[in-house]
């Protein structure tokens, strides 16, 4: 005979045993990424946003990142009605090439630790700027897709289709390197930047590589092992410091499966229950591992109400931001698909948090 959940919750609370108490249910926020230009600033305090997660501001470690030019960008956004909730660090998810701080990527020393120093003074400025968390990649490949698909109305939906794909393109400048001395990379950049984020209260969001690959099958000579669940898992097992997380892609995440529509919500239980989700970029796609397209929030796969259920029921309250989204014709610099993205995403969300 199956009992429901509030009667066996009564029989231990009757034997003297208390029911685990769920997680508080946050109210999540509305936010932005990258483009914070008084032009773009005043659109999203118009739409109702309330949180930004920065671009980079400089390629370069330079003035742009002290702490004074940091307040003074901060305050700039303040002064819309919006939070600078995140900095983007100068560790974005592009190839190695054209990575801002390539030897933290190719383990070159000396050169890698000069760069890494750099890193913990940006994180002790955003202390003293008064911004409270920052992102980050750490990616040799950068974002792989092959050719776009036509989708609703037209527009054009980015995809990947492994099929179509060139894993035995010739290497980039990093060579080839398995999984276990990526591995060995990225352990090493996490004992050294973590404790300085830890002293000054800072929480470090990592983005996962886009897209998954098969394991064991090197892309371009390597392994891509920050780009599922379980290689998060073990990202995050790295430290166990409260200011160590993610910046939880649910697109990229939701690529790497094959019943995406379940399993997403799977991982935002896991994440979010452990303190991990430190931000949410939020994309639909169809499809999953390996054959995926990027599709509007309201034609992919994923259930996004009850996505967003998930992220507050696990206890999430911070910020969640649209996506890569659609290409349609006339619409310079996706600010239709946006649009439209902000305002499904506010809707659910107003819905979500009232229940709350």
């Amino acid at each position: 005979m199956q009992v429901s959940a509030s009667a066996a919750a009564a029989a231990r609370a009757g034997a003297g045993e208390q029911p685990a108490a769920a997680p508080p249910r946050g109210k999540i926020k509305l936010g932005h990424k990258h483009d914070h230009s008084d032009a773009t600033l005043k659109v999203m305090a118009a739409f109702g946003v309330t949180h930004i997660c920065s671009a980079v501001v400089s390629r370069r470690y330079d003035e742009n990142w002290s702490a004074a030019s940091l307040t003074r960008l901060r305050e700039r956004v303040e002064s819309y009605g919006i939070r600078l909730e995140m900095l983007a660090l100068p560790l974005s998810s592009v190839t190695v090439e054209s990575a801002e701080n390539p030897n933290i990527l190719l383990g070159k020393d000396p050169e890698r630790d000069r760069e890494i120093d750099n890193i913990c003074q940006i994180i002790r400025n955003c202390a003293r700027a008064g911004i409270p968390s920052a992102k980050y990649a750490l990616t040799i490949l950068g974002v792989i897709r092959t050719e776009s698909v036509r989708g609703r109305g037209g527009a054009m939906y980015s995809a990947f289709d492994y099929r179509k794909s060139t894993p035995d393109a010739p290497p980039t400048a990093a060579g080839d390197v398995g999984a276990e001395e990526f591995w060995d990379r990225a352990a090493y950049f996490v004992k050294r930047v973590v404790p300085v984020a830890e002293e000054y209260k800072i929480r470090l969001a990592l983005h996962p590589q886009d897209p998954a690959m098969p394991p064991g099958k090197p892309f371009r000579g390597v392994e891509r092992v920050l780009a599922t669940v379980d290689g998060l898992k073990r990202f995050i097992e790295l430290s166990s410091s409260p200011y160590h997380g993610l910046l939880f892609c649910q697109g990229t995440l939701a690529e790497s499966m094959r019943n995406p529509a379940r399993e997403i919500l799977e991982a935002i239980r896991y994440f979010g229950a452990r303190g991990k989700i430190f931000g949410v970029e939020f994309r639909n796609i169809r499809g999953g591992f390996l054959d995926f397209q990027e599709t509007f929030p309201d034609d992919g796969d994923i259930n996004m109400l009850q996505a967003l259920r998930t992220y507050r029921d696990a206890g999430f309250d911070g910020m969640i931001l649209p996506d890569h989204v659609p290409r349609i014709e006339g619409d310079q610099g996706g600010r239709q698909a946006f649009a439209f993205a902000w305002g499904y995403l506010k809707s659910l969300m107003d819905l979500v948090n009232n229940e709350a």
